[in-house]
């Protein structure tokens, strides 16, 4: 990702994005994720060649009322860790840099690669979960 890319990036996550850790199923360990919210789909197909995301159409029940809104979604572990690797020099917004960080400088530490954790580093996965939502 080149410099103005990545600058760029940051100051649309620092405005419509968010940088947090989700799950998918109910019982599986959270993981980290980026996405942003827009109803300009051309910007999140330009963000989405830049990032390996996947746009997801939000579910309109008014659109009569409300334009169509959709999701820039990064959550494969390499395309997120590329993403704010690039973005971090540029983040504004504290909470979302403080959560970059977190997640770039402990995820990998706490995370078993096989999902088979000991006692002991469950507790730390947990401790890291409960952590980063304590973050500013």
């Amino acid at each position: 990702m080149e410099v103005p890319e990545a600058a760029y990036l940051a100051g649309i996550i620092d405005g419509e994005g968010t940088i947090t850790l989700t799950r998918i199923h109910k019982n599986e360990y959270r993981r980290p994720c980026v996405t942003i919210a827009s109803t300009d789909l051309e910007l999140l197909e330009y963000l989405q060649t830049i990032t390996n995301g996947n746009i997801l159409n939000k579910k309109n029940y008014k659109p009569d009322i409300y334009k169509d809104s959709y999701i820039l979604s990064i959550r494969k572990k390499v395309d997120v860790f590329y993403t704010l690797t690039a973005i971090l020099p540029y983040l504004r917004i504290e909470q979302k840099r403080k959560r970059a960080e977190w997640i770039l400088k402990y995820y990998d530490i706490v995370t078993v690669r096989n999902g088979k954790y000991t006692k002991e580093k469950l507790i730390k996965k947990i401790d890291f979960k409960n952590n980063f939502f304590t973050l500013l």
